[in-house]
């Protein structure tokens, strides 16, 4: 868990260092997944700490913090993919 929270800090710190130098909007998608993986992460080690309240919302037995969570980091990198497949395409 700790070994997450630290390489995340690490990740966070890079890509928010590197926002301000591009403009490119496929990295600008994969700093912005970069920093919801790491709210996910701290919103973990919160949770495992019983600082934050695991029980927000669920939905049966899920999590909706923890679904957008990682969805939300995922559509973040997909969009980022897409950005870069569809300039492949049309440099073709």
């Amino acid at each position: 868990m700790y070994i997450r929270l630290i390489l995340g800090t690490l990740a966070a710190f890079f890509a928010i260092m590197l926002w301000s130098k591009t403009k490119d909007p496929a990295w600008k998608l994969v700093i912005i997944g970069t920093a919801v993986a790491y709210i996910e992460i701290v919103y973990h080690v919160l949770e495992m700490s019983e600082i934050a309240a695991g029980n927000v919302l669920f939905i049966g037995s899920v999590s909706v913090v923890t679904v957008l969570f990682s969805s939300l980091r995922t559509v973040f990198f997909v969009a980022a993919f897409l950005v870069m497949v569809i300039r492949q395409y049309r440099h073709h």
